[in-house]
């Protein structure tokens, strides 16, 4: 059956306040049944959406291809999944015409799950009969959920206070869908992070304005916005989407250190809004960031908005570090808190003067919200322009700074307490992506603990013949001189 999504606007009540969802178009019409759950679970994000229309998409083209196949909607979802995890495709061959890819584990268990999820929705408001029933768990899987269950307690900082009789029924039973086990990534493996020689260069040499790089002015020959994005991100650990949410309300000087910017990263929605928005009283209207955005300017917060739009803009993480919903950026080091202070003068400066209809901090020539693609791209040309190649796996990319800021933290012996906090997670084994010693720094701790090891051998050299290798070392290849080994 082909199908379409499209993105639709739903005005539920005459407040003119709408929610925006995808709305699945097939040749029968539009999914009524998906507008209607999407609409049940407003509060889900945009992707959250799209990914369970992507998933139904996947289920229904699958349905289209294999109708003849199976009598009971169990059994046909159940081959989906298995679809799902192992693709379609043998031999360079596929009769039903999908030719779908084997995805990966966890990506096949989440389209799985929204679909399990849907379909119990509709079994509980249409009657229709559930694709992924439940039954009762085995001895075995309620074991493997005790104990994850108990392991997720201990770290839960008020894990004391989850019912034990809740958790009872969940683990009593699970569907009868079953899934592969992927693989368990070992703890604290660390992505690479930006070279820490280089982040100079990149700032002076690389956000350049073209055509601009003799102007004496520091303000005209550097790409000021780009350079503070950056900073936020390498000198205060911020994600990447972080500093896309930033209110021009949001920097002002440290308390304590008046040289310094004091920033603020607020909850896109949920944030304190900025008390500049006057009412009919005559008072600041005293709101949440989301009420400010489409009450004052006819925005949305930009984790609301799709992420194939430009003003779109992610927010993971639910740590914050205020009641107002603030996450408060720490300078590392702190002289950079100062070098940025100076920067957002000059910068706040050249924004005033493009007439800005909204409060977003970083924009456009145009005066529009900057995208985080167009800042991706900008960065990459920095990169290049320094001589470097821009790659994830290098740790050129924008994530690397982030990286590279809780490297330093843990080289410098920063308590793991003081770096959690730095950068806003929730847990403790958060950190250890940041802070786990690169595969280069395990190298090098390996060759310097086996120089000492060796220092405190004898000196007589590891005979190898008489381990019985004269019947294949015949050459003697295998006789030294060696490196000095324990015995």
């Amino acid at each position: 059956m082909d199908h379409t999504s499209v993105r639709a606007t739903i005005y539920e009540d005459n407040t003119g306040v709408a929610v925006t969802i995808p709305v699945l178009l097939t040749e029968a019409g539009y999914l009524d049944s998906l507008i209607e759950y999407c609409i049940a679970n407003r509060n889900r994000s945009y992707s959250w959406m799209q990914k369970l229309v992507q998933a139904i998409g996947l289920l229904l083209d699958y349905t289209d291809a294999n109708f003849d196949c199976f009598e009971q909607p169990a059994d046909l979802f159940d081959r989906f999944v298995h679809c799902l995890h192992h693709g379609t495709v043998k031999q360079g061959t596929d009769p039903s015409g999908l030719y779908w890819s084997a995805r990966r584990t966890a990506s096949a268990r989440q389209l799985s799950e929204m679909l399990a999820g849907y379909s119990d929705w509709l079994e509980n408001t249409r009657g229709t009969a559930p694709l992924a029933p439940w039954r009762d768990a085995t001895l075995q899987e309620q074991r493997l959920r005790w104990a994850a269950w108990h392991h997720k307690r201990s770290r839960a900082f008020l894990g004391h206070t989850w019912d034990r009789r809740h958790a009872a029924a969940k683990v009593a039973h699970a569907r009868t869908t079953s899934h592969p086990l992927s693989a368990s990534v070992r703890n604290g493996t660390p992505s690479k992070r930006f070279p820490g020689d280089q982040i100079e260069a990149l700032l002076f040499n690389g956000f350049i304005v073209p055509g601009k790089q003799r102007a004496h002015q520091i303000e005209l020959r550097l790409n000021l916005r780009d350079i503070l994005i950056t900073m936020l991100q390498h000198y205060g650990g911020l994600r990447m989407s972080e500093p896309f949410h930033l209110y021009v309300h949001d920097v002002l000087p440290d308390p304590i250190h008046p040289e310094r910017a004091f920033v603020r990263i607020f909850h896109p929605s949920q944030g304190l809004a900025p008390p500049d928005w006057i009412g009919p009283n005559g008072r600041p209207v005293v709101c949440n960031r989301e009420a400010y955005l489409r009450g004052r300017y006819g925005f949305r917060p930009r984790n609301q908005y799709a992420k194939t739009d430009q003003l779109h803009a992610g927010w993971k993480g639910r740590t914050v570090d205020s009641p107002e919903n603030f996450l408060h950026v720490h300078w590392f080091p702190t002289w950079s808190g100062a070098l940025f202070s100076k920067f957002w003068a000059l910068y706040m400066f050249q924004r005033s003067r493009l007439g800005c209809q909204h409060p977003f901090a970083f924009v456009t020539r145009n005066g529009k919200p900057y995208s985080i693609d167009s800042y991706s791209r900008a960065h990459r040309r920095a990169v290049e322009r320094i001589g470097l190649v821009c790659s994830k796996a290098l740790g050129t990319s924008p994530h690397g700074h982030r990286h590279d800021y809780g490297g330093r933290l843990s080289g410098c012996a920063v308590d793991p307490l003081v770096v959690k906090q730095t950068l806003h997670h929730a847990s403790l084994e958060s950190q250890l992506v940041y802070t786990a010693p690169e595969e280069e720094q395990i190298s090098a701790t390996l060759e310097a603990a086996s120089r000492r090891l060796d220092s405190g051998c004898d000196n007589k050299q590891y005979d190898f013949l008489r381990y019985g290798f004269e019947d294949v070392d015949p050459l003697g290849l295998l006789s030294g001189p060696w490196p000095k080994l324990a015995r």
